[in-house]
């Protein structure tokens, strides 16, 4: 097998097992919490530092992968994953608000590192001017990706059922532990480490396109955890009366659409493109698309049509759009990136990613607790015009295109 395509394989199955943990660990904390009565916010908040240490992982890991290897972050982050992990296993008298946010601070931490590494390193993989093999491999990375989670968030609220919060959490920690073992032998030392060793200033990019890429990417998933985060697992919960089993079923298969989709983005906008990779107006097309969608599902609950069949219909749908909108980024941010300071681009990008993941986390579960749902929607559909907005800064893909031979 070619090494590129082996080493590929290696980091997409590493990838997809600390995302099965990363979405896991998300519903055992919201449901469980909420059933120890915490409210909406003070849930909201226990995320508060696993997106805030997002932030400074994104800006130190694309420094730290081009000094010593993505393959060195990517498992450093799957270890973090697993104390994270462990660490929720103390009795009930010891979940103190500060010692949660702590665990998840670790666990944000873990992530970031692993999916700057898992992504950076494709860009290593495929050589320059292979631009449609790169949008193709971006896109199932990323949209097995997110069906994985999907599936973390149905077996994390599974596992709350049938073997309760401290056995799931030791089940997904032995897991992951397993998994770093063998992908730490298969893949090769010094994956993405640069030639010269970087300094700390150069983290900042000076490439304008990925400033603007940057600043809509903050937007574009603010857009979707302003909902996601608290806002609708406890509504299905509370208001329609579903199970956890439920709640986690639905989400999970909402993520695992949307990764499907996501990752058979290169075949539904390559007709457009002629075969080629998209570019800005491709992301400004999209996002002004997905803008509709939450509009017209806060209309609807506004209207009194019936709540279930508004929100499954009606995230369905904006979960596909934004499948496609989050797909079209994850491959501009490489197409825009040179194979020499890809690592350190991807943070800086990602960097951007978990600031909108924090804004929107803490105000689902603000927004939520004053105006419900539908007060979640409405900032929803401003932070995606923001996203669209944005956009108009992305130029188009100016290089030549080497057609990936079937």
């Amino acid at each position: 097998m070619e090494q590129g395509l082996r080493n590929y394989l290696v980091v997409t199955g590493g990838y997809w097992a600390f995302t099965v943990t990363d979405g896991a660990i998300r519903m055992l904390v919201v449901l469980y919490f909420h059933l120890l009565g915490y409210s909406p916010f003070e849930v909201a908040m226990l995320f508060l530092f696993y997106e805030f240490f997002g932030i400074v992982t994104n800006l130190v890991g694309g420094w730290l992968g081009a000094r010593i290897g993505l393959n060195l972050t990517m498992h450093i982050g799957m270890g973090l994953q697993v104390v994270a992990l462990l660490l929720l296993t103390v009795p009930d008298p010891w979940l103190s608000v500060p010692y949660v946010m702590f665990a998840q601070a670790l666990s944000g931490i873990a992530k970031d590192l692993n999916k700057m590494s898992a992504k950076a390193s494709v860009k290593t993989m495929v050589k320059d001017g292979s631009e449609t093999k790169l949008f193709k491999w971006v896109a199932v990375l990323t949209g097995s990706k997110n069906a994985l989670k999907g599936g973390g968030y149905f077996i994390g609220a599974a596992l709350l059922e049938l073997v309760g919060f401290r056995g799931a959490l030791a089940i997904l920690a032995a897991m992951l532990l397993l998994v770093l073992i063998v992908t730490a032998f298969l893949l090769p030392s010094g994956l993405g480490k640069m030639k010269s060793k970087p300094k700390f200033t150069q983290v900042f990019s000076n490439i304008a396109a990925i400033n603007w890429l940057s600043a809509a990417r903050f937007f574009l998933f603010g857009s979707r955890d302003v909902w996601f985060v608290v806002g609708l697992p406890v509504f299905l919960y509370q208001v329609l009366g579903w199970t956890f089993t439920q709640v986690g079923g639905y989400m999970a298969l909402w993520i695992i659409g949307y990764g499907i989709v996501q990752a058979s983005v290169p075949r539904l906008v390559k007709r457009s493109h002629h075969g080629q990779g998209p570019g800005g107006g491709t992301a400004r097309l999209w996002a002004f698309l997905l803008a509709l969608f939450p509009i017209a599902i806060a209309a609807g609950l506004n209207m009194g049509w019936p709540a279930d069949y508004v929100l499954v219909i009606g995230l369905i749908l904006f979960g596909a759009v934004f499948a496609v909108n989050s797909a079209v980024h994850s491959y501009l941010i490489l197409a825009y990136s040179d194979h020499e300071k890809v690592a350190m681009n991807v943070g800086f990008y990602y960097m951007a990613n978990a600031g909108g993941r924090l804004l929107g986390t803490v105000l689902s579960g603000l927004i939520y607790q004053l105006h419900g749902l539908t007060g979640c929607l409405w900032w929803s559909a401003a932070f995606v015009l923001a996203a669209a907005l944005l956009s108009f800064g992305l130029p188009e893909i100016k290089r030549e295109v080497v057609r990936q031979q079937e």
